[in-house]
């Protein structure tokens, strides 16, 4: 089990940049594929982006792809987001979760991902 906790949200304009950091436990946290999912209000949760444990795989999802970039420092325990190019529709409640499978090299399946973090508001004005 992998203890998170996220930051970095905020009110932003579209256009802008925004970058959310996670931060996990010690021992664990680079052991598992990391993943930032989103859920805006009315919505069902989705994927946003995803990496594997070692960093050198990721995956985005259509609607944040060339805009968004995960990345991990597993010295530090933490996964980033960086968010460019902001527009309303990514206001939404962002969550970092990890996936249930240590060292994992494969695909990470969306559902596969526990573990998740409290959430952190990102709001983007138009």
């Amino acid at each position: 089990q992998v203890q998170l906790i996220e930051s970095g949200g905020g009110l932003v304009q579209a256009g802008d940049s925004l970058i959310l950091t996670c931060v996990g436990s010690a021992g664990t946290f680079g052991k598992y594929g990391m993943g930032w999912f989103r859920q805006a209000p009315g919505k069902e949760r989705e994927f946003v982006a995803s990496i594997w444990w070692a960093g050198t795989m990721s995956y985005y999802a259509d609607s944040v792809k060339g805009r968004f970039t995960i990345d991990r420092d597993n010295a530090k325990n933490t996964v980033y987001l960086q968010m460019n190019s902001l527009k309303p529709e990514d206001t939404a409640v962002y969550y970092c979760a990890a996936h249930k499978s240590a060292f994992y090299s494969a695909y990470l399946r969306p559902d596969d991902f526990g573990s998740w973090g409290q959430g952190t508001q990102v709001t983007v004005s138009s």
